[in-house]
């Protein structure tokens, strides 16, 4: 995608210069076989551009993989082969999130490679073991840390809380990469979440730099100025291609 002027803006405002990787070639090997991933998760590859976005978050060999909410096994058939036998891929999925559907998806797909396990604990409270990490991928899920819903068991949660917890369980100097809807500027995180399930920019870098992460990069592979943020992400008229942030932060060493 084309860097306009006015992403070049926010990004300079931001603070992080907006970045774009070469591609790796280990990465864009295993997103390229196909015949091995999920017919369903290869149908993703055009909206997520995972050779794009694992290459700027530099996914590479022999690193402890944190993917959150991962059970539908998209990035771990993917990252697994990356990393390699010394790697490992751990899937943290939320207790709320953990169906039967997925766990079957699951075992029948990247649950069969060596080198990747699955976690499971509350989302209020994650079971993180600590400096375990190398890397760490939330894609587009950050902003349900704002989200409180009852039917899905999801109590008011704060997210410095989460945030904490996610800098504990990376090692000195692990990326954290994450991938979030973006709300319109100013937006109160809770109301835009409940409403949109969009998240303001802003929010997410304020949220990571309290708990002492440092804002390293920002990518605009994902960014969409047709999106005019109103609408909830799942509406059939934007879903799949809604302006997305890609954010890269380091757990300072």
């Amino acid at each position: 995608m084309r860097i306009t002027a006015s992403l070049l803006a926010v990004a300079m405002l931001s603070g992080a210069a907006p970045a774009v990787a070469a591609p790796i070639p280990a990465i864009a090997n295993a997103v390229a076989a196909t015949a091995s991933r999920d017919p369903d998760n290869v149908k993703l590859d055009e909206s997520r551009r995972p050779v794009e976005l694992l290459s700027f978050f530099g996914l590479r060999w022999g690193m402890k993989v944190l993917d959150m909410f991962g059970l539908n096994g998209y990035w771990a058939e993917i990252t697994a082969p990356v990393v390699g036998p010394r790697g490992r891929v751990t899937v943290w999925q939320p207790t709320q999130f953990y169906t039967a559907k997925n766990l079957e998806k699951w075992s029948a797909g990247p649950g069969k490679l060596p080198n990747v396990q699955v976690i499971v604990s509350p989302f209020e409270a994650p079971a993180w073991p600590a400096a375990a990490y190398d890397f760490a991928l939330i894609n587009l899920d950050y902003h349900d840390v704002y989200w409180q819903n009852a039917q899905r068991g999801l109590p008011r949660m704060e997210p410095d809380n989460f945030v904490r917890r996610l800098y504990a369980a990376m090692k000195p100097g692990g990326v954290v990469g994450v991938v979030d809807h973006v709300a319109i500027a100013g937006s109160e995180p809770r109301e835009s979440v409940e409403k949109l399930h969009r998240i303001d920019p802003a929010i997410v870098r304020a949220d990571f730099e309290r708990a002492g992460f440092k804002l390293e990069a920002e990518s605009p592979v994902l960014r969409n100025p047709a999106d005019n943020h109103t609408l909830l992400v799942f509406d059939k008229a934007i879903r799949g291609q809604t302006d997305r942030v890609v954010l890269k932060f380091r757990k300072v060493r």
